[in-house]
């Protein structure tokens, strides 16, 4: 009840504006979902990226009742990461028989399935293209599993002469890369530490919550047919470590961190409302675009203001609530991105909702699966089936990076009352907020306060060293290291019971040249 309550209001506020009628050639609808999960017997079986988009776009063309492959106009693929092919747009063109006008291979992000629906959906209410698509695939399970055998995969040869996609470590600074903290499961601990503490929790009250939102990722995985990892688990068996579930950075075990290791395949096709009245696709399969929007954080982290809030998620996030009156609980079907806890704790809190909030309609990069940047466009299919099942309004959100590309989009069962937005950009609001961004150095001496922090571990569950993100006197900012040798500042860093955050130590340099903190 409170949902349709929320959703008249919304419906209310937007009559207000006497909009215009809306060509239904200009009214963009998602007609077609399509996914596919591949468990090759044998490893050789085992299908590449480009042979799960095609099926996938055979899938949601059948989804649609339609034929509507030959006439795709825009095509989106998302980046693959398990394999790496020359023009991989050009190839799936051949394979499809088809000759877009738009035909666009994209960079890393996990936000891009999103932004890539949100642009082609732009695309129709300008009247460019009739029929469009978003697809992506991994299949990083096979090639992980042939690279160990030593198996030559009769796949698309590997285009070695491709330059590796540019990924998150490329834009980070020197002393980030000495220390180990450029790869995600290290950088999104500080987010971690920092929300927590500015949250006024302890670190055992933030693991709780962690525990808690994992189990229902996992609750909705189990039941999706689509899902790599299908089975329950429970806040406990989430958050405590184990020979199976081991600690990978802190406070982050193996089953809070997005799975990569899978093989699956999505597509979504998207048409106008007229083309598909002249399909025949029943009205009740349709699924509207109300809109979006999209902001970034700096690529180099350390020259972020804060880490207890990112100011283009939260502008991303409260554009979105404003297309349907200006309350996420609005929403009765959500997505929120998933990579590591810290992400959707974030992003419920933004949006006005509870700790029981229920984050998700797929699963989760965790217990659905990660195929690397292709998670939302299962996400976006899981969301279609939702609406098609009852919901009256989506939000699908997606972030790439550590925490810096966001991008929502709204989607709806009923049509929109005004014409797709065309600039979603509301970067200048996310600057808006932004604060001081402190100096970062790497020279510095005497007293260090701790601004985030996190422990890694290796794959014997011991410590390797702990990392300081510390404010100086000066207030700059820098990193140090905890050797796994001093005890008593990593017992400091994890105490379950009080947030080191804010807690003074020395700042001392080593003989390797890279500062350490010891916990006062």
């Amino acid at each position: 009840m409170r949902t349709l309550l929320l959703f008249e209001k919304m419906k209310t506020n937007t009559m207000t504006k006497s909009p215009s009628p809306i060509p239904d050639d200009r009214i963009p609808v998602i007609v077609g979902v399509g996914e596919i999960v591949d468990r090759p017997k044998e490893i050789a079986g085992g299908r590449e990226p480009l042979t799960l988009l095609v099926e996938a776009l055979r899938r949601a063309e059948e989804d649609c009742d339609g034929k509507l492959l030959g006439e795709i106009a825009s095509l989106d693929i998302v980046n693959f990461l398990s394999w790496r092919y020359r023009d991989p747009e050009r190839q799936l063109c051949e394979r499809l028989g088809i000759k877009p006008a738009h035909a666009h291979y994209g960079p890393v992000g996990g936000e891009s399935p999103i932004r890539y629906l949100h642009e082609a959906a732009q695309r129709i209410a300008r009247g460019e293209c009739g029929v469009a698509a978003v697809c992506g695939a991994e299949a990083q399970s096979t090639a992980t599993k042939a690279e160990r055998a030593g198996l030559t995969l009769p796949w698309t040869p590997f285009a070695h002469d491709v330059p590796e996609p540019k990924r998150g470590a490329a834009f980070q600074k020197p002393m980030a890369v000495k220390l180990g903290v450029f790869r995600p499961i290290t950088v999104y601990p500080f987010y971690e530490a920092a929300t927590s503490a500015h949250w006024g929790q302890t670190p055992r009250e933030a693991l709780a919550e962690s525990g808690s939102l994992w189990s229902r990722y996992a609750s909705v995985a189990s039941q999706n047919p689509n899902a790599w990892l299908k089975r329950s688990f429970t806040s406990d068996e989430i958050t405590t470590p184990t020979p199976d579930n081991r600690l990978i950075a802190w406070p982050y075990t193996k089953l809070m961190v997005a799975n990569p290791t899978v093989n699956m395949g999505a597509a979504v096709l998207m048409t106008s409302l007229a083309k598909a009245r002249a399909a025949g696709i029943a009205e009740h399969r349709l699924v509207h675009v109300l809109g979006g929007a999209s902001a970034e954080e700096p690529r180099d982290y350390l020259v972020r203001d804060q880490f207890f809030e990112s100011h283009p998620q939260n502008a991303v996030l409260n554009a979105a609530m404003e297309l349907v009156g200006g309350d996420g609980r609005a929403f009765d079907a959500i997505e929120l991105y998933s990579c590591f806890p810290c992400v959707p704790k974030m992003a419920r809190r933004t949006l006005g909702l509870g700790a029981d909030v229920q984050p998700t309609v797929t699963g989760g990069l965790t217990f659905f699966g990660a195929p690397l940047n292709s998670y939302m466009t299962h996400a976006a299919c899981a969301m279609v089936r939702k609406l098609r099942g009852g919901a009256s309004l989506g939000l699908l959100y997606g972030q790439g990076g550590f925490v810096t590309k966001h991008h929502a989009l709204v989607l709806s069962h009923q049509p929109p009352r005004e014409a797709l937005a065309q600039d979603t950009s509301v970067q200048a609001e996310a600057d808006r907020h932004r604060g001081a961004v402190p100096d970062f150095v790497t020279a510095a001496s005497g007293k260090g306060s701790v601004e985030s922090f996190t422990v890694t571990y290796g794959r014997n569950g011991e410590v390797e060293h702990g990392v300081v993100m510390l404010r100086t006197p000066e207030n700059a900012r820098a990193l140090a290291r905890v050797p796994a040798s001093d005890r008593r500042t990593l017992a400091h860093l994890l105490d379950m019971d009080r947030a080191p955050v804010g807690s003074s130590g020395d700042v001392v340099t080593a003989d390797d040249g890279v500062l350490e903190w010891r916990a006062g």
